[in-house]
Protein backbone atom coordinates (compact mmCIF):
# COMPACT_ATOMS: atom_id res chain seq x y z
CA UNK A 1 0.00 0.00 0.00
CA UNK A 2 1.35 3.40 -0.99
CA UNK A 3 -0.40 6.71 -1.62
CA UNK A 4 -0.26 10.50 -1.32
CA UNK A 5 -3.03 12.47 0.38
CA UNK A 6 -3.73 16.00 1.58
CA UNK A 7 -2.86 16.47 5.25
CA UNK A 8 -6.21 18.00 6.30
CA UNK A 9 -8.27 15.31 4.57
CA UNK A 10 -6.25 12.53 6.21
CA UNK A 11 -6.30 14.15 9.65
CA UNK A 12 -10.08 14.72 9.54
CA UNK A 13 -10.77 11.16 8.40
CA UNK A 14 -8.54 9.55 11.03
CA UNK A 15 -9.75 11.83 13.85
CA UNK A 16 -13.41 11.11 13.08
CA UNK A 17 -12.85 7.36 12.95
CA UNK A 18 -10.57 7.18 15.99
CA UNK A 19 -13.04 9.15 18.12
CA UNK A 20 -15.33 6.15 18.46
CA UNK A 21 -12.59 3.63 19.26
CA UNK A 22 -12.65 2.05 22.75
CA UNK A 23 -10.10 3.35 25.25
CA UNK A 24 -9.77 -0.16 26.72
CA UNK A 25 -10.39 -2.61 23.87
CA UNK A 26 -11.13 -6.26 24.61
CA UNK A 27 -8.53 -7.24 22.00
CA UNK A 28 -5.65 -5.01 20.78
CA UNK A 29 -6.76 -4.85 17.13
CA UNK A 30 -9.95 -3.01 18.11
CA UNK A 31 -7.80 -0.01 19.08
CA UNK A 32 -6.68 0.25 15.47
CA UNK A 33 -7.96 1.99 12.37
CA UNK A 34 -7.92 0.17 9.08
CA UNK A 35 -6.45 2.02 6.11
CA UNK A 36 -7.43 0.44 2.81
CA UNK A 37 -6.59 1.86 -0.62
CA UNK A 38 -8.40 0.77 -3.77
CA UNK A 39 -9.36 2.56 -6.99
CA UNK A 40 -8.01 5.94 -5.94
CA UNK A 41 -9.96 5.91 -2.67
CA UNK A 42 -8.63 5.57 0.86
CA UNK A 43 -11.19 4.07 3.24
CA UNK A 44 -10.49 4.63 6.94
CA UNK A 45 -12.47 2.28 9.22
CA UNK A 46 -12.94 1.59 12.91
CA UNK A 47 -15.06 -1.05 14.67
CA UNK A 48 -15.45 -2.30 18.26
CA UNK A 49 -18.29 -4.83 17.65
CA UNK A 50 -20.81 -2.20 18.80
CA UNK A 51 -20.13 0.88 16.67
CA UNK A 52 -18.48 1.06 13.27
CA UNK A 53 -17.19 4.21 11.55
CA UNK A 54 -16.03 4.54 7.97
CA UNK A 55 -14.98 7.47 5.79
CA UNK A 56 -13.51 7.62 2.30
CA UNK A 57 -10.93 10.10 1.02
CA UNK A 58 -9.60 10.68 -2.48
CA UNK A 59 -5.88 9.92 -2.76
CA UNK A 60 -3.18 9.62 -5.40
CA UNK A 61 -2.37 5.90 -5.18
CA UNK A 62 0.87 4.17 -6.12
CA UNK A 63 -0.14 0.73 -4.84
CA UNK A 64 -3.38 -0.68 -3.40
CA UNK A 65 -3.38 -2.49 -0.08
CA UNK A 66 -4.33 -2.26 3.59
CA UNK A 67 -2.70 -1.56 6.95
CA UNK A 68 -3.94 -1.59 10.54
CA UNK A 69 -2.38 0.88 13.00
CA UNK A 70 -3.16 2.43 16.38
CA UNK A 71 -6.04 4.84 15.79
CA UNK A 72 -5.41 7.32 18.58
CA UNK A 73 -1.67 7.54 17.86
CA UNK A 74 -2.28 8.04 14.15
CA UNK A 75 -4.87 10.73 14.91
CA UNK A 76 -2.41 12.64 17.10
CA UNK A 77 0.33 12.39 14.48
CA UNK A 78 -1.76 13.45 11.48
CA UNK A 79 -3.16 16.40 13.43
CA UNK A 80 0.39 17.58 14.22
CA UNK A 81 1.80 17.22 10.70
CA UNK A 82 2.76 20.36 8.76
CA UNK A 83 0.33 21.64 6.12
CA UNK A 84 1.82 19.68 3.23
CA UNK A 85 0.86 16.55 1.28
CA UNK A 86 1.46 13.30 3.16
CA UNK A 87 3.10 10.22 1.63
CA UNK A 88 1.96 7.02 3.31
CA UNK A 89 3.44 3.58 2.64
CA UNK A 90 3.23 0.15 4.22
CA UNK A 91 6.75 -1.24 4.51
CA UNK A 92 6.95 -4.71 6.03
CA UNK A 93 5.44 -4.61 9.51
CA UNK A 94 5.44 -0.81 9.67
CA UNK A 95 3.56 2.16 8.27
CA UNK A 96 5.65 5.13 7.17
CA UNK A 97 4.35 8.70 6.97
CA UNK A 98 6.40 11.42 5.33
CA UNK A 99 5.21 15.03 5.35
CA UNK A 100 7.78 17.63 4.35
CA UNK A 101 10.81 16.89 6.49
CA UNK A 102 8.76 15.07 9.13
CA UNK A 103 8.91 11.26 9.08
CA UNK A 104 7.06 8.79 11.30
CA UNK A 105 7.28 5.00 11.42
CA UNK A 106 4.47 3.16 13.18
CA UNK A 107 4.13 -0.56 13.92
CA UNK A 108 1.20 -2.27 12.25
CA UNK A 109 -1.12 -5.02 13.48
CA UNK A 110 -2.24 -8.09 11.51
CA UNK A 111 -4.91 -7.05 9.00
CA UNK A 112 -6.37 -10.56 8.95
CA UNK A 113 -7.19 -10.33 12.68
CA UNK A 114 -9.45 -7.30 12.20
CA UNK A 115 -13.20 -8.03 12.27
CA UNK A 116 -15.36 -7.45 9.21
CA UNK A 117 -17.47 -4.31 9.45
CA UNK A 118 -21.25 -4.88 9.46
CA UNK A 119 -23.29 -4.20 6.35
CA UNK A 120 -25.48 -1.11 6.30
CA UNK A 121 -29.15 -1.92 7.12
CA UNK A 122 -31.94 -1.12 4.67
CA UNK A 123 -32.40 2.60 4.00
CA UNK A 124 -35.45 4.12 5.74
CA UNK A 125 -35.26 7.72 4.49
CA UNK A 126 -33.36 11.00 4.65
CA UNK A 127 -33.36 14.12 6.81
CA UNK A 128 -31.67 17.50 6.55
CA UNK A 129 -28.25 17.14 8.18
CA UNK A 130 -28.23 20.45 10.08
CA UNK A 131 -31.82 20.02 11.31
CA UNK A 132 -31.08 16.47 12.46
CA UNK A 133 -27.90 17.50 14.29
CA UNK A 134 -29.75 20.28 16.13
CA UNK A 135 -32.63 17.98 17.09
CA UNK A 136 -30.36 15.23 18.40
CA UNK A 137 -28.39 17.74 20.48
CA UNK A 138 -31.61 19.06 22.02
CA UNK A 139 -32.77 15.59 23.05
CA UNK A 140 -29.55 13.72 23.90
CA UNK A 141 -28.87 16.17 26.74
CA UNK A 142 -31.66 14.47 28.74
CA UNK A 143 -30.40 10.90 28.21
CA UNK A 144 -29.11 8.99 31.22
CA UNK A 145 -25.40 8.43 31.83
CA UNK A 146 -25.77 5.54 34.27
CA UNK A 147 -24.68 2.33 32.53
CA UNK A 148 -26.53 0.26 35.14
CA UNK A 149 -29.74 1.56 33.51
CA UNK A 150 -28.83 1.02 29.83
CA UNK A 151 -32.37 1.67 28.54
CA UNK A 152 -32.15 5.26 29.74
CA UNK A 153 -28.81 5.88 28.04
CA UNK A 154 -30.49 5.81 24.63
CA UNK A 155 -32.54 8.10 22.42
CA UNK A 156 -35.78 6.59 21.20
CA UNK A 157 -36.32 7.32 17.51
CA UNK A 158 -39.91 7.02 16.31
CA UNK A 159 -40.68 7.24 12.60
CA UNK A 160 -44.32 7.65 11.64
CA UNK A 161 -44.93 8.79 8.09
CA UNK A 162 -43.07 12.04 7.50
CA UNK A 163 -42.67 12.79 11.24
CA UNK A 164 -39.58 11.82 13.21
CA UNK A 165 -39.83 12.00 17.01
CA UNK A 166 -36.81 11.82 19.32
CA UNK A 167 -37.23 11.13 23.05
CA UNK A 168 -34.78 10.77 25.95
CA UNK A 169 -35.05 10.69 29.74
CA UNK A 170 -32.86 10.01 32.77
CA UNK A 171 -35.86 9.91 35.19
CA UNK A 172 -35.27 13.51 36.32
CA UNK A 173 -35.99 15.21 33.00
CA UNK A 174 -37.42 14.40 29.63
CA UNK A 175 -36.78 15.89 26.18
CA UNK A 176 -39.04 15.42 23.16
CA UNK A 177 -38.41 16.78 19.68
CA UNK A 178 -40.50 16.40 16.53
CA UNK A 179 -39.14 17.16 13.07
CA UNK A 180 -39.93 16.39 9.47
CA UNK A 181 -38.01 13.88 7.41
CA UNK A 182 -38.39 12.15 4.03
CA UNK A 183 -39.21 8.45 4.39
CA UNK A 184 -38.65 6.01 1.54
CA UNK A 185 -42.23 4.82 1.98
CA UNK A 186 -45.12 7.11 2.96
CA UNK A 187 -46.51 4.61 5.49
CA UNK A 188 -43.19 4.21 7.31
CA UNK A 189 -43.61 3.13 10.94
CA UNK A 190 -40.36 2.26 12.71
CA UNK A 191 -38.93 2.58 16.20
CA UNK A 192 -35.38 2.23 17.49
CA UNK A 193 -33.49 2.87 20.72
CA UNK A 194 -30.09 4.26 19.75
CA UNK A 195 -27.20 4.81 22.21
CA UNK A 196 -27.34 8.54 22.92
CA UNK A 197 -23.58 9.15 22.87
CA UNK A 198 -23.13 7.46 19.50
CA UNK A 199 -26.10 9.27 18.00
CA UNK A 200 -25.03 12.66 19.37
CA UNK A 201 -21.40 12.33 18.28
CA UNK A 202 -22.36 11.17 14.80
CA UNK A 203 -25.04 13.82 14.24
CA UNK A 204 -22.69 16.53 15.47
CA UNK A 205 -20.06 15.63 12.87
CA UNK A 206 -22.53 15.12 10.01
CA UNK A 207 -24.44 18.36 10.61
CA UNK A 208 -21.74 20.81 9.45
CA UNK A 209 -21.24 18.81 6.25
CA UNK A 210 -24.62 20.04 5.01
CA UNK A 211 -26.82 18.11 2.63
CA UNK A 212 -28.79 15.17 3.96
CA UNK A 213 -28.30 12.31 6.39
CA UNK A 214 -29.53 8.92 5.28
CA UNK A 215 -31.07 6.88 8.10
CA UNK A 216 -30.98 3.09 7.80
CA UNK A 217 -32.82 0.70 10.10
CA UNK A 218 -33.10 -3.07 10.08
CA UNK A 219 -36.65 -4.28 9.42
CA UNK A 220 -35.97 -7.89 10.35
CA UNK A 221 -33.65 -10.63 9.26
CA UNK A 222 -30.08 -9.69 8.38
CA UNK A 223 -28.84 -6.73 10.42
CA UNK A 224 -31.68 -6.85 12.93
CA UNK A 225 -31.04 -4.55 15.87
CA UNK A 226 -28.83 -2.08 14.03
CA UNK A 227 -29.02 1.53 12.87
CA UNK A 228 -26.95 3.19 10.18
CA UNK A 229 -26.27 6.87 9.45
CA UNK A 230 -24.69 8.10 6.23
CA UNK A 231 -23.68 11.65 5.36
CA UNK A 232 -21.38 12.55 2.50
CA UNK A 233 -18.44 10.14 2.55
CA UNK A 234 -19.00 9.16 6.18
CA UNK A 235 -21.05 6.28 7.53
CA UNK A 236 -21.68 4.89 11.00
CA UNK A 237 -23.49 1.81 12.23
CA UNK A 238 -24.44 1.03 15.81
CA UNK A 239 -26.18 -1.78 17.61
CA UNK A 240 -29.49 -0.78 19.11
CA UNK A 241 -30.30 -1.03 22.81
CA UNK A 242 -32.60 -3.87 23.80
CA UNK A 243 -35.71 -3.46 25.91
CA UNK A 244 -38.92 -1.46 26.12
CA UNK A 245 -38.44 2.28 26.49
CA UNK A 246 -40.66 3.69 29.28
CA UNK A 247 -43.92 5.32 28.20
CA UNK A 248 -42.87 8.87 28.96
CA UNK A 249 -45.44 10.92 27.09
CA UNK A 250 -47.94 10.65 29.94
CA UNK A 251 -45.50 12.61 32.12
CA UNK A 252 -46.21 15.77 30.15
CA UNK A 253 -48.88 17.81 31.99
CA UNK A 254 -52.08 18.40 30.03
CA UNK A 255 -52.60 21.81 31.64
CA UNK A 256 -50.73 24.49 33.58
CA UNK A 257 -51.73 26.86 36.39
CA UNK A 258 -48.93 29.38 35.83
CA UNK A 259 -46.64 30.39 33.02
CA UNK A 260 -43.49 32.53 32.82
CA UNK A 261 -41.76 34.02 29.79
CA UNK A 262 -38.08 34.77 30.35
CA UNK A 263 -35.14 35.76 28.17
CA UNK A 264 -33.01 32.62 27.84
CA UNK A 265 -29.59 34.31 27.84
CA UNK A 266 -30.45 36.43 30.87
CA UNK A 267 -31.75 33.50 32.92
CA UNK A 268 -28.71 31.36 32.02
CA UNK A 269 -26.38 34.08 33.30
CA UNK A 270 -28.35 34.58 36.51
CA UNK A 271 -28.59 30.86 37.31
CA UNK A 272 -24.86 30.43 36.71
CA UNK A 273 -24.00 33.28 39.05
CA UNK A 274 -26.37 32.27 41.82
CA UNK A 275 -25.39 28.58 41.59
CA UNK A 276 -21.80 29.46 42.47
CA UNK A 277 -22.73 29.12 46.14
CA UNK A 278 -24.69 25.90 45.60
CA UNK A 279 -23.12 22.53 46.27
CA UNK A 280 -23.44 19.69 43.78
CA UNK A 281 -26.86 18.55 45.03
CA UNK A 282 -28.15 21.96 46.14
CA UNK A 283 -31.06 23.32 44.09
CA UNK A 284 -31.65 26.84 42.91
CA UNK A 285 -34.99 28.35 43.87
CA UNK A 286 -37.08 30.36 41.44
CA UNK A 287 -39.69 32.63 43.03
CA UNK A 288 -42.27 33.92 40.55
CA UNK A 289 -44.71 36.75 41.16
CA UNK A 290 -46.29 39.61 39.25
CA UNK A 291 -43.20 41.66 40.17
CA UNK A 292 -40.88 39.31 38.28
CA UNK A 293 -38.48 36.51 39.19
CA UNK A 294 -36.00 36.06 42.05
CA UNK A 295 -33.37 33.31 41.72
CA UNK A 296 -31.80 32.11 44.98
CA UNK A 297 -29.39 29.46 46.24
CA UNK A 298 -27.84 28.53 49.58
CA UNK A 299 -29.23 28.19 53.07
CA UNK A 300 -29.37 30.21 56.27
CA UNK A 301 -26.08 28.79 57.60
CA UNK A 302 -24.27 28.51 54.26
CA UNK A 303 -23.15 30.93 51.58
CA UNK A 304 -26.18 32.49 49.95
CA UNK A 305 -26.94 34.28 46.72
CA UNK A 306 -29.99 35.86 45.14
CA UNK A 307 -30.70 37.95 42.06
CA UNK A 308 -33.86 39.50 40.69
CA UNK A 309 -34.69 39.69 37.01
CA UNK A 310 -37.54 40.64 34.74
CA UNK A 311 -40.03 38.13 33.43
CA UNK A 312 -43.62 38.04 32.27
CA UNK A 313 -45.61 35.87 34.68
CA UNK A 314 -49.22 34.75 34.68
CA UNK A 315 -50.67 32.93 37.70
CA UNK A 316 -50.48 32.83 41.48
CA UNK A 317 -47.11 33.51 43.11
CA UNK A 318 -45.08 30.32 43.23
CA UNK A 319 -41.64 29.16 44.35
CA UNK A 320 -40.08 26.11 42.66
CA UNK A 321 -36.61 24.58 42.94
CA UNK A 322 -34.53 22.78 40.30
CA UNK A 323 -31.18 21.10 39.92
CA UNK A 324 -29.14 23.99 38.43
CA UNK A 325 -27.27 21.75 35.98
CA UNK A 326 -30.47 20.26 34.60
CA UNK A 327 -32.08 23.68 34.34
CA UNK A 328 -29.10 25.18 32.49
CA UNK A 329 -28.88 22.27 30.05
CA UNK A 330 -32.57 22.62 29.28
CA UNK A 331 -32.30 26.35 28.69
CA UNK A 332 -29.27 25.96 26.43
CA UNK A 333 -31.09 23.32 24.38
CA UNK A 334 -33.89 25.73 23.44
CA UNK A 335 -33.83 27.13 19.91
CA UNK A 336 -35.59 30.41 20.65
CA UNK A 337 -34.56 33.67 22.38
CA UNK A 338 -37.30 33.31 24.98
CA UNK A 339 -38.11 30.43 27.32
CA UNK A 340 -41.66 29.62 28.34
CA UNK A 341 -41.82 27.79 31.68
CA UNK A 342 -45.20 26.17 32.34
CA UNK A 343 -45.94 25.22 35.96
CA UNK A 344 -48.75 23.33 37.67
CA UNK A 345 -47.42 22.87 41.20
CA UNK A 346 -44.01 23.25 42.97
CA UNK A 347 -43.89 19.45 43.35
CA UNK A 348 -44.97 18.49 39.83
CA UNK A 349 -43.02 18.48 36.55
CA UNK A 350 -42.43 21.81 34.85
CA UNK A 351 -42.11 22.15 31.08
CA UNK A 352 -39.66 24.38 29.22
CA UNK A 353 -40.43 25.33 25.64
CA UNK A 354 -38.85 27.82 23.24
CA UNK A 355 -40.69 30.96 22.18
CA UNK A 356 -40.21 33.44 19.37
CA UNK A 357 -39.61 37.17 19.65
CA UNK A 358 -43.34 37.79 20.07
CA UNK A 359 -43.56 35.33 22.95
CA UNK A 360 -45.46 32.61 21.06
CA UNK A 361 -44.39 29.04 21.81
CA UNK A 362 -42.41 27.41 19.02
CA UNK A 363 -43.89 23.95 18.49
CA UNK A 364 -41.84 20.78 18.24
CA UNK A 365 -39.64 20.76 21.36
CA UNK A 366 -40.43 20.22 25.03
CA UNK A 367 -38.05 19.80 27.97
CA UNK A 368 -39.70 18.47 31.12
CA UNK A 369 -37.80 18.90 34.38
CA UNK A 370 -38.68 17.46 37.78
CA UNK A 371 -38.55 19.99 40.63
CA UNK A 372 -36.74 19.39 43.92
CA UNK A 373 -38.78 19.70 47.06
CA UNK A 374 -37.64 22.78 48.91
CA UNK A 375 -36.12 21.76 52.23
CA UNK A 376 -35.62 18.17 51.11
Amino acid sequence: MKFRVERDALADAVAWTAKSLPSRPSVPVLAGVMLRVSGGQLVVSGFDYEVSSQVSVEVAPDADGAALVSGRLLAEITKALPAKPVDVAAVGAHLELVCGSARFTLPTMPVEDYPTLPEMPATAGTVDAATFASAVAQVAVAAGRDDTLPLLTGVRVELEGSTMTLLATDRYRLAIKELQWRPDTAEASLQALVPAKTLADTAKTLGPLGGEVTLALARGGMGEGMVGLVGGTRRTTSRLLDGEFPKVRNLLPDHHSAQARIQVSALVEVVRRVALVAERTTPVRLSFSEDGLIVEAGGTEDARASEAMDCTYEGEAMQVAFNPGYLLEGLQALDGPTAVLSLTDPRKPAVLAPAGENGEIIPGYRYLIMPIRIGA
